[in-house]
């Protein structure tokens, strides 16, 4: 949808607009995103991303290898290489996943995953996806949200700020690879963020 409360279907040159945030969403400058540098600045090799995602490496491979999702940090080059994930890929992995599981079709998963991956990643938490099964639509407002259900149109929603607060806090428990040096980011321990959350409110 657009900002001015037209309907819109996401399109293959469409770009996800923002706006305001959509209720529950809005994890931007979350702490994980904070202690592990920023989520552009780390990559996560293919089962840290499936583990995440909750999908099967077989999945992670397929959507690859077919180029619905794939790895846009370090593809794979060959049998002696690690594909490597940003934080957006596992994102709309976990986003594909969920799309898959409603029996959404293909042709319009793919044209989200488009739209998805071309939208400035400060933007995408304050989106909802809708979708009536054969077509996904987008709404960067509560305003844009009631008038496509008063349409009819949505059937079921996913809210993407609530898909990246739980991709961040997996992949804060899954260790993870530095873009710029390449040096292993080691997985945080339940336990610490525990602590950190008792000394933030003691």
């Amino acid at each position: 949808m657009t900002g001015d409360g037209d309907s819109r279907a996401v399109g293959t040159t469409a770009a996800l607009p923002g706006g305001p945030p959509v209720a529950g969403a809005g994890p931007r400058g979350s702490l994980a995103a904070q202690e592990r540098g920023t989520t552009e600045r780390i990559g996560y090799r293919g089962p840290s991303a499936c583990a995440a995602a909750g999908i099967t490496y077989r999945q992670l491979d397929y959507w690859a290898r077919t180029g619905l999702v794939q790895p846009s940090v370090r593809p794979a080059h060959g049998s002696g290489t690690q594909r490597l994930y940003s934080f957006r890929d596992v994102l709309v992995l976990k986003i594909v996943k969920r799309l898959l599981d409603a029996g959404v079709s293909l042709q319009s998963i793919r044209t989200a995953v488009r739209a998805l991956c071309s939208t400035a990643l400060a933007e995408l938490s304050t989106l909802t996806l809708m979708s009536d099964g054969a077509t996904v639509y987008r709404c960067a407002s509560p305003e844009e949200l009631a008038d496509l259900l008063r349409g009819g149109r949505g059937v079921f929603g996913i809210a993407v700020g609530a898909v990246w607060a739980d991709v961040e806090s997996a992949l804060g428990q899954l260790p993870a690879e530095r873009l710029d040096t390449g040096e292993p980011v080691p997985a945080a321990h339940p336990s610490d963020e525990l602590a950190r959350r008792r000394h933030r409110t003691g």
